[in-house]
């Protein structure tokens, strides 16, 4: 059983800057055996894949909305992955959420479909 949890969000300006961390645990879990998806849900709206990253391939993934301006790292000691957001724009609030799901041969996906356990999720606010 995988548990997931994020911190670090809250209220920014435009043009400010968060890191969000995901913290993993379970028995015998790390998360090099996994890929590792962070995605976004507004009111209203779709849930938008931001970014993934498979350590174990060497490989990270980003939307197309978030390119440049957000990063993907991870710690494998800490089973910890972060995302480091910069240039905040109003559009990018909304609930972000961290979630894992098998490896893939190609690296990884943002794709919600691709991954099966999720966190609660955690709020971030970019407003003036």
């Amino acid at each position: 059983q995988v548990q997931l949890v994020e911190s670090g969000g809250g209220l920014v300006e435009p043009g400010g800057s968060l890191r969000l961390s995901c913290a993993a645990s379970g028995t015998g879990f790390t998360i090099d055996y996994v890929s590792i998806g962070w995605f976004r849900q507004a009111p209203g709206k779709e849930r938008e894949g931001v970014s993934c990253i498979s350590t174990r391939y060497d490989k990270t993934d980003y939307g197309d909305s978030v390119k440049g301006r957000f990063t993907i790292s991870s710690d494998n000691r800490k089973n910890t992955v972060y995302l480091q957001l910069n240039s905040l724009k109003p559009e990018d609030t909304g609930v972000y959420y961290c979630a894992t799901g098998p490896p893939l041969g190609i690296g990884c996906r943002t794709l919600a479909g691709d991954y099966d356990h999720w966190g609660k999720g955690i709020r971030v606010t970019v407003s003036s």
